[in-house]
């Protein structure tokens, strides 16, 4: 048997995890034959059959389910490797979401000056290929706010944000210094699809005493744009990420009573425990 490479086996588990190559390759951002051609090349690297595929469903065969374990376990080697590496060379591959923020202000010089110092570099992606991206070893850690709890990551509550209405600047909460989210005309909710952040989407609704009804406006800037022109609209974001999207045409409002998101720090199950504890000691107001 010949080498077998890491490209192939991450493929191998993104079709397990979905049993699904259509899925799997939306996952992976390649297109679907690729996807096809890799696991195909796998089997015949290994001799035996991995997935049993018909025009309804996939499903793992006995030999796809002992290989599954083994290339998480492989993969998880390769990222605790990478993760070595970088320590040594200075370099910690942060995900993030698209927004500066004054937490990620301080850790960036908590990190920096820091006894290990370390070079942080943001990587700006939505939250589905951030949490891919840390499981597959190509970031060190992850953002995310909401819970979450993807496969082969290892997830760490580490801070609590407040979330605030944004509203536009006419709108006649936006003097107020609070506002209870019961006093916002249900029907003016507006909010992001739920593709760009699931966790903090699914975190918002569920905290909410109301359901939106309009349809998604997109991304979250979308919604901010929406909001902006709309005096009847409104939309919630975590605290510090509604500093971070200052504009002049919205304002924020703190929730009065007050309701927060929990954040996390996501890293892979194969980085090790005195790292975890320095990304969380650094993220951790």
């Amino acid at each position: 048997m010949r080498w077998v490479e890491l490209k192939a086996l991450r493929y191998f588990v993104t079709v397990a995890e979905e049993l699904h190559f259509g899925r799997a390759a939306e996952r992976l951002h390649i297109v679907q034959p690729a996807v096809s051609q890799q696991i195909a090349r796998l089997e015949r690297e290994l001799g035996v059959q991995l997935l049993d595929r018909t025009s309804r469903r996939v499903t793992l065969t006995p030999a796809g389910r002992r290989v599954l374990d083994a290339a998480r376990e492989t993969l998880a080697a390769a990222a605790r490797v990478r993760v070595v590496a970088g320590e040594r060379a200075a370099t910690l591959r942060i995900g993030v979401e698209s927004c500066v923020t004054d937490r990620l202000d301080r850790v960036l010089t908590r990190l920096r000056d820091g006894p290990r110092p370390a070079e942080p570099v943001l990587i700006d992606l939505p939250e589905p290929a951030r949490l891919d991206a840390v499981r597959d070893g190509e970031l060190d850690l992850a953002l995310v706010r909401g819970t979450t709890s993807p496969a082969g990551t290892a997830v760490v509550h580490t801070w609590s944000d407040p979330l605030h209405a944004i509203v536009a600047r006419e709108h006649p909460a936006a003097g107020r210094t609070g506002v209870d989210v019961r006093d916002l005309d249900p029907d003016g909710l507006l909010l992001p699809d739920r593709r760009h952040d699931p966790s903090l989407f699914d975190a918002i609704v569920a905290a909410l005493p109301v359901t939106p009804s309009r349809p998604p406006a997109g991304d979250p800037v979308h919604v901010l744009f929406a909001v902006g022109d709309d005096p009847r609209a409104w939309t919630v974001l975590p605290a510090e990420r509604a500093t971070g999207a200052r504009s002049a045409r919205i304002r924020q409002v703190p929730l009065d009573p007050p309701v927060t998101i929990a954040g996390y720090v996501v890293t892979s199950h194969a980085t090790p425990a005195s790292c975890v504890s320095s990304f969380v000691t650094a993220f951790t107001d």
